[in-house]
């Protein structure tokens, strides 16, 4: 299986550049196979890399994306994943706190479901001010958790689909909506719907290829900005794909059973 990134135009938001950034979470309804796909859009002067650790006593294998010493996103060997994007501010609720430390990768190694991960954030006392989480695991729940106006919402999957961008989907008003990101993803999962044709991850990649930001030199430092890599997760078969800048010659592919099951933790550098 070769899954191809297909560039689309640059779709100008309201948005400041490096916080564009799209989440799908999807169950191919004829098979029952989930699929996971997150663009990370962010300048291109940081160092990504993949970091894949082994199971150890009460803490699963795990895969996770990110820069500097932070999980952006990732998946365990439960099935359970977790992407973010960054959403209009808001006030912080009282008595909880943006996270600590590296809390992408303590919710993988802790975690089986989106409810446990959901039970985490309360124990942790973690409400973003300043984005929102989509989590989704084997069993094919899914669910955004987003604070707003002092209180967790969440949204979850409907019809088979969850997708999250940089607006509030609990409240639209509060900016970075409408967003043709967004309804790009909405309009081709409509049409890939209405097809016939078989679903794999190259089909559900192709959805959140009609997202993506072709590398622009933006703002007075003229900073490289763009999708910085997106990953591709069939969460059913324990496959992942990872496209480094949109280029398919820059492209990781990993059996993730057989990566988990190895004893020791790796580091995959993105070049």
């Amino acid at each position: 299986m070769k899954v191809l990134i297909c560039c689309c135009l640059l779709l100008l938001t309201s948005l400041a550049p490096a916080v564009a950034c799209s989440i799908l979470y999807y169950i191919d309804a004829k098979t029952g196979k989930i699929y996971a796909v997150n663009n990370e859009d962010y300048w291109f002067d940081v160092s990504p890399y993949i970091r894949i650790l082994p199971h150890e006593d009460d803490r699963l294998a795990r895969l996770w994306y990110g820069w500097g010493k932070h999980a952006q996103g990732g998946v365990n060997e439960a099935g359970l994943f977790f992407d973010g994007a960054v959403t209009p501010e808001e006030a912080r609720i009282k008595g909880y706190h943006n996270p600590v430390g590296n809390l992408g990768d303590e919710i993988l190694a802790r975690c089986h479901t989106v409810e446990d991960a959901l039970a985490l954030l309360e124990e942790k006392k973690v409400a973003l001010t300043d984005g929102h989480l989509l989590f989704g695991d084997r069993s094919g729940h899914a669910t955004v958790v987003e604070w707003v106006n002092g209180k967790r919402n969440l949204v979850n999957i409907q019809n088979n689909v969850l997708m999250a961008t940089n607006f509030l989907l609990t409240d639209k008003e509060k900016g970075n909506y409408p967003c043709p990101r967004y309804a790009a993803m909405e309009a081709a999962v409509k049409q890939l719907e209405a097809g016939n044709a078989p679903v794999g991850l190259k089909e559900v990649g192709n959805i959140a290829a009609k997202a993506v930001q072709p590398m622009a030199v933006v703002g007075p430092q003229q900073k490289a900005y763009g999708t910085l890599y997106t990953s591709f997760i069939n969460i059913t078969d324990m496959e992942f794909v990872l496209v480094y800048k949109l280029d398919n010659t820059k492209q990781t592919k990993l059996d993730l059973k057989a990566e988990f099951a190895k004893p020791r933790s790796q580091t995959i550098w993105l070049r």
